[in-house]
């Protein structure tokens, strides 16, 4: 019979890959079913010669040898259950032998079946079929949560473990997900200990049921203390080894095609080329290809050049494939049982799986149905920012210069390459044309740039509206032109490669291929920007999109504007390729509940409330910190509302008051960078002059910013956005927090506005329904960078009257743990923040 009946397509490749790659000889394989009764998986055990190999099943035991006229077989066992065993007849004839018939007998005795493949993959005959897969072994409880119980096998080896009752009814609801194959939210507060709560029932469930697990989370730190330390921990507290393996986006690894295509091509300016030498010196010694491994931190221009890119992998095609990080990475993955992966990833490898990859074979990620995402709070924000698409001027020059560049005399760039390939003088005369068609599209996104710019005016960003059609008409010929420009582009460098066939030179080395592939790959990216600008002149016809733009700067360096589509609503999608195709989905974060322990808004959100008839769990797991007796809530009752004209002047006043009273050690967060810079610059002389070091957001990256913090201890740092989460700052690093202004969007956020109206139009209310609940989980998050160690204390200011003047907000102040409160009078406050904050530093 036709393979594609009992394998996946993915697993049909790989077997005729490993028949080749040993020489057309025996190989033996296990092989394991997925939900649609085909194979998925397999692992290669043994590689014999043309009449024998080594055949290895799937218990523990005794092995034997078997002889006979078509394979000679020394069967030997492993400690992993399989459901199927496969090797190949190099002969094409796949009728079983005496030893075949033997050993699948036995196979079929512990419910393994026995495949004979082609070496071409093509055909199977079923020796014996695999008996039904048993019914999923469910996780005990008790027998888990005793691992962080006392004198439990984790606890006995972490020297500051104490007991926590709120981590032990965690790991109970997330076993319950397992075993009832439900979906689980569950927040848990700081220090409960999530990752152990969460790691251990993936483990036990994933060995026990031969199951591959995903876990997922917002940040490679995340990634890295979970591979690194707390997984090599579970896997040694319980005795049992589990195979882990930490895959992080291809950007991150090293393609060795493309470092070989940059060495033949340097820079016009040379200033990268040394550093692209070393990276040429590490490629011969790394066993890994990731940047992280990297004995220097190279530049991005250069590193883009020579990375792993999913559009610019030939595959097969390649010839530096068996020399593959990624491929080597990918085989890894597909023999673990947990993967730990960022979000990005995640939702890579999920949106490709439902627009019609299928969930069988591997995509991005090796097949699962079930998942842990850890930070779940971002899943909206990430799925967001993945289902999105940009471009940019900046954007679109980086493609340009792949194509080709000029300085002087000297000409660089793939169309050059394959000019100087070809050998041809029509190539050349091409040449001359292509370089001409690149120089107006560089014009064309030029002109639009510096449109985009004073369309986008003081406030730095514009939404394409119906209500601002009259102001952006001029704008739609722009987009039009530059799409025709790249068009033309594309045109002409097709029609010149259509000029080379299989016969040209440096085709059968890869030279001439992997140019052509590039060039490709480079159109194809060019081709996108067109799909935006018609997406921009039609944006009438995709309501269900929100075309904006916005202006950027790196630094001191010129603005520029980023173009970018944005769906109003990724619910739906998130429903499609999350929820419904697994068994499980497990999502935990410090941050998902509102409202006095309502998830309404997260699931809603998320798209989980769009599914009716799965089975639902969810919980909230208080934080064992001791809050009411290290923690003091500040609240000025004169503080004026942020509407009020005085505002802005009493915050720049309370600031430094505030950190010159707890004497540095504090974190001053805004919602505005224009906020941030008034005070920050009304606070710099005083904090000077008591020898407080002033570090701003902006002056420098975030991490080296937040190191600086860290070291010294009596520094501040003021800080906007992304530093209200992911900042853990333990013990006299950080005793002071300054919420300046509760964490509501700005008005003219473009997708947050297309979401409110879109909720206004189902005559919901915007403001209940999504700007104060997405504004109280900030603000919990913001709340939550003082807390980060039981033994921590501080202060948490919060300069915004309207958490005390306004009905809602109660919702504030109830979604946080229980503290001291002083709301009074700012003098009130300074004098009550410095005395509990130095009457613990006297005990």
């Amino acid at each position: 019979m036709r393979s594609d009946g009992k394998f996946t397509g993915e697993c049909i490749a790989e077997l005729r890959e490993e028949i080749r790659a040993a020489g057309g000889n025996e190989v033996f394989a296990q092989g394991w079913i997925g939900e649609k009764g085909l194979v998925e998986r397999i692992k290669v055990l043994a590689r014999g010669n043309e009449g024998a190999v080594l055949a290895i099943r799937g218990r523990p035991g005794g092995g034997e040898d078997l002889s006979g006229k078509e394979t000679c077989v020394k069967e030997t066992r492993v400690n992993e259950t399989c459901d199927v065993l496969i090797h190949n007849h190099p002969s094409g004839y796949l009728v079983p032998s005496d030893n075949d018939l033997r050993i699948a007998g036995r196979a079929a005795e512990e419910g393994v079946g026995s495949y004979i493949i082609d070496n071409d993959a093509e055909k199977v005959y079923v020796v014996a079929e695999s008996a039904r897969r048993r019914k999923p072994r469910a996780l005990k409880a008790d027998r888990i949560c005793a691992a962080l119980e006392q004198g439990g096998s984790i606890a006995e080896r972490l020297p500051s473990w104490e007991p926590r009752a709120s981590q032990l009814d965690l790991m109970r609801l997330i076993i319950r997900g397992f075993n009832e194959d439900a979906l689980v939210a569950a927040e848990a507060g700081t220090g409960v200990g999530k990752s152990f709560a969460y790691l251990l029932p993936a483990v036990h469930y994933a060995l026990d049921n031969d199951e591959r697990i995903v876990v997922s989370t917002a940040t490679i730190n995340l990634q890295q203390q979970l591979f690194d330390k707390d997984i090599p921990l579970v896997s040694l507290s319980t005795g049992r080894k589990i195979k882990a393996v930490l895959i992080k986006g291809r950007g991150n690894y090293l393609c060795l095609r493309r470092l070989a295509d940059a060495a033949k091509e340097p820079e016009l300016n040379d200033e990268n080329n040394g550093e692209l030498q070393k990276i040429a010196d590490w490629s011969l010694t790394t066993k890994t290809g990731g940047r992280s491994d990297l004995s220097f931190s190279p530049a991005e221009t250069l590193w883009s050049r020579v990375c792993s890119e999913a559009d610019l992998c030939m595959g097969m095609r390649c010839p530096c494939r068996e020399k593959c990080f990624v491929f080597s990475l990918r085989k890894e993955a597909a023999d673990a049982r947990l993967l730990v992966v960022n979000h990005h990833l995640l939702f890579a490898d999920l949106a490709a799986r439902r627009e019609g990859a299928g969930y069988e074979g591997t995509v991005v990620l090796p097949p699962y149905t079930r998942v842990i995402i850890d930070e779940a709070h971002t899943i909206e924000d990430a799925a967001t920012s993945f289902f999105s698409k940009e471009f940019s001027r900046l954007g679109i020059f980086r493609q340009l210069g792949r194509l080709y560049r000029r300085r002087r005399a000297n000409q660089r760039g793939l169309l050059v390459r394959l000019a100087s390939m070809a050998g041809r003088d029509p190539a050349r005369d091409r040449l001359d044309e292509a370089a001409a068609a690149v120089e107006k599209v560089r014009d064309a996104a030029d002109s639009l740039d510096e449109a985009g710019l004073l369309l986008c005016g003081d406030e730095g960003i514009f939404r394409l509206t119906p209500a601002k059609e009259e102001t952006v008409k001029p704008f739609f010929t722009l987009f039009a032109v530059l799409r025709k420009h790249i068009s033309a582009l594309g045109d002409l460098v097709r029609n010149l490669l259509e000029e080379f066939d299989d016969q040209d030179k440096g085709l059968k080395d890869g030279g001439l291929e992997s140019c052509i592939w590039e060039i490709k790959t480079v159109l194809r990216r060019l081709d996108d920007v067109g799909g935006i600008c018609s997406s921009f002149i039609n944006y009438r016809e995709k309501p269900d999109e929100v075309m904006w733009m916005e202006q950027r700067r790196a630094n001191a360096g010129d603005p520029w504007v980023a173009y970018s589509v944005t769906p109003v609503d990724v619910a739906p999608a998130l429903e499609e390729a999350l929820w419904k195709p697994n068994k499980s989905v497990i999502c935990t974060s410090a941050t998902l509940a509102v409202g006095g322990g309502s998830f309404d808004y997260w699931a809603g959100r998320s798209g989980l409330r769009l599914l009716k008839d799965r089975r639902f769990l969810s919980g909230c797991f208080p934080s064992p910190f001791p809050y009411a007796a290290s923690v003091l809530l500040a609240v000025p009752e004169d503080a004026p509302l942020p509407e009020e004209e005085s505002y802005r002047s009493f915050v720049d006043r309370a600031v430094p008051r505030l950190i010159a009273a707890a004497g540095g050690s504090a974190l001053a967060l805004f919602t505005s960078y224009q906020a941030l810079k008034s005070a920050y610059n009304a606070a710099l002389p005083e904090l000077r002059g008591l020898g407080i070091r002033c570090l701003k957001q902006g002056d420098d990256d975030r991490s080296r910013l937040l190191s600086a913090f860290l070291e010294d201890k009596t520094s501040v740092l003021f800080a906007t956005d992304s530093f209200w989460q992911g900042v853990d700052a333990p013990g006299d690093a950080l005793r002071l927090v300054i919420l300046c202004r509760l964490p509501f969007r700005t008005p003219n956020d473009p997708v947050f506005e297309a979401r409110r109206e879109a909720l206004e139009k189902k005559g919901m209310s915007a403001f209940m329904e999504l700007s104060l609940p997405e504004s109280v989980m900030k603000f919990k998050q913001g709340f939550g960078r003082l807390m980060r160690r039981s033994s921590d204390h501080g202060v948490v200011a919060v300069l915004d009257g309207r958490i005390i003047k306004k009905r809602y907000g109660e919702f504030f102040i109830r979604s946080l743990p229980e503290t001291k409160k002083c709301f009074g009078e700012f003098e009130t406050i300074v004098r009550k923040a410095e005395s509990f904050l130095y009457a613990r530093l006297a005990k």
